[in-house]
C-alpha cells in the first residue's frame, strides 16, 4: 500500500501578508474581487499563492480583505480560521519618511496577542519581514501604510493554547521561521520519520533525535552530520521504540529544555494538547535538590520554562550557587534513563541514551554525561 505524503500548508504569517496585499491592492486599483495574491515566502525561497475571499475598500484610503488558514494536514487549531488585514495608506512629503520600518506600520488588532510584559503585539520576526518585504514592493515613493492585523477567532482559540504560559495574553501570535506549515503532527508524519529513521539506522549506530528545526539547526552547526540527524517532532516515544527495533546502539536527544524536560516524568509524546507539565517537572526536581520552599513556589508560578530557567539563573548570579547545574543535570541523568527504559520496553532493546538540552536562546544549558560522551565521538 502506497503511503501518501502529509500535504504541507502555510504558517499564519503567510494569510495575514496575503490579506494585506489583497487590500492594498484593491486601494490602489480599484479592484473590488481578488481571488487570489502571491506571496514571496523569503523562507523558503519560494512564492505562495493564497486565496483572498473578501476584500473591500470600507472608507476613503482603507481596505479591508478577509483569507482563510490553511495549515495543510496538520493537527492545528487554527484551520479554517479567517484572517483579517485592514490598510489604511496616505501619501507623504519627500523626506517625510525615512526608512521602510517608517513606511510600514504593522499593527496588532482584535485576536492578536500581546506580551503580558511590555505590552507589544506577539508579532514575531519572520510575520514583520514578510509583511514588509512583500509589502513595500507594491508602495510608490511618498505612499505610507498602516496594516492592521485581525484576527476575529484570536481570542477565544488562544485559551486552548500554552500561549499564556509563554507571556503571551489575549490573542494568537504571529510567529514562525518560515512560511510552509510541515504537517508535524498529523498522524500519517510519523510513519514518514519511522521510514527514514530505519534508512539512517543502516548507516549510523548513533543517531541524534532532534524535536524541531531549532535543534536540527544547532546541530549542524557544531558539526554533527545532517545525515545522521533524526527530526521526531511530538514522536519522541514511538521513534525511540523505532530505534531500538532496528539496532540503533546508541542515541542523543538534542533539543528545547522545555521539550526534553517532559521525558523525564516518562511524557514521551510531547505535544503541549496532550501533556504540559513543565512546570510541575522542573518545580519537582527543584524541592528535589533540595532548593528552598519559597523559590520552588517562584518556579511553580513562572510564566514558561524559559521564565523559570532566567530566575535560577538569576538566583545563581546573586547567591553564587549553582542550582540551573545541578537541577538541570538531575534532569538531564533522568531523560536518558526514562528513555533507555522505554526503548527496553517496546522493544526489548537495552540502547543507552544521552540528551542535550538548550534555550530559548539557543546555548546549551546541560549536557548529560552520556550525552556530552556521544557528542564528543560523532563531532
Amino acid at each position: 500500500m502506497t503511503k501518501t505524503q502529509p500535504r504541507s500548508g502555510y504558517t499564519l504569517p503567510v494569510f495575514a501578508c496575503a490579506a494585506a496585499l489583497a487590500a492594498l491592492r484593491c486601494l490602489r486599483r480599484g479592484i473590488q474581487s481578488v481571488d487570489s495574491v502571491s506571496v514571496d515566502l523569503l523562507e523558503p525561497i519560494i512564492t505562495a499563492s493564497v486565496p483572498i475571499e473578501q476584500v473591500s475598500v470600507i472608507k476613503t484610503d482603507t481596505a479591508l480583505a478577509v483569507t482563510r488558514s490553511d495549515p495543510g494536514d496538520n493537527l492545528d487549531l487554527t484551520r479554517h480560521t479567517p484572517v483579517w488585514a485592514m490598510v489604511e495608506l496616505r501619501r507623504v512629503s519627500e523626506g517625510e519618511i525615512e526608512a521602510a520600518e517608517e513606511q510600514i506600520l504593522i499593527v496588532g488588532g482584535e485576536g492578536i496577542g500581546h506580551h503580558k510584559t511590555g505590552g507589544g503585539a506577539a508579532i514575531y520576526d519572520y510575520a514583520q519581514r514578510l509583511l514588509r518585504v512583500n509589502l513595500s514592493r507594491e508602495l510608490q515613493t511618498g505612499e505610507k501604510i498602516t496594516v492592521t492585523l485581525i484576527l476575529p477567532s484570536g481570542r477565544q482559540l488562544a485559551t486552548r493554547t500554552s500561549n499564556e504560559a509563554f507571556g503571551v495574553v489575549e490573542g494568537l501570535s504571529l510567529l514562525g521561521t518560515t512560511g510552509i506549515s510541515q504537517p508535524l503532527s498529523a498522524p500519517g508524519q510519523l510513519e514518514i520519520y519511522r521510514e527514514q529513521l530505519q534508512q539512517k539506522a543502516q548507516l549510523f549506530d548513533c543517531l541524534v533525535f532532534c524535536i524541531g528545526e531549532n535543534g536540527l539547526d544547532l546541530a549542524r552547526q557544531l558539526g554533527i552530520d545532517p545525515q545522521r540527524l533524526v527530526k521526531t517532532a511530538n514522536w519522541l516515544g514511538p521513534l525511540l521504540a523505532e530505534a531500538g527495533c532496528q539496532g540503533v546502539k546508541s542515541i542523543l536527544l538534542f533539543g528545547y529544555h522545555g521539550k526534553l524536560m517532559k521525558l523525564a516524568a516518562g511524557i514521551f509524546h510531547t505535544h503541549h494538547h496532550l501533556a504540559d507539565g513543565r512546570r510541575e517537572i522542573l518545580t519537582a526536581f527543584c524541592a528535589r535538590a533540595g532548593m528552598p520552599s519559597d523559590l520552588c513556589s517562584s518556579i511553580f508560578e513562572a510564566a514558561s520554562a524559559e521564565d523559570a530557567l532566567e530566575q535560577l539563573r538569576v538566583f545563581d548570579a546573586e547567591n553564587q550557587s549553582n542550582w540551573v547545574d545541578r537541577i538541570y543535570g538531575d534532569i538531564a541523568q533522568q531523560i536518558d534513563l526514562r528513555s533507555s527504559d522505554c526503548v527496553f520496553t517496546h522493544s526489548g532493546q537495552r540502547v543507552p541514551v544521552g540528551s542535550v538540552m538548550f534555550g530559548r536562546d539557543r546555548k546549551i544549558i546541560v549536557k548529560s554525561e552520556l550525552g556530552d560522551t556521544f557528542l564528543t565521538q560523532i563531532c
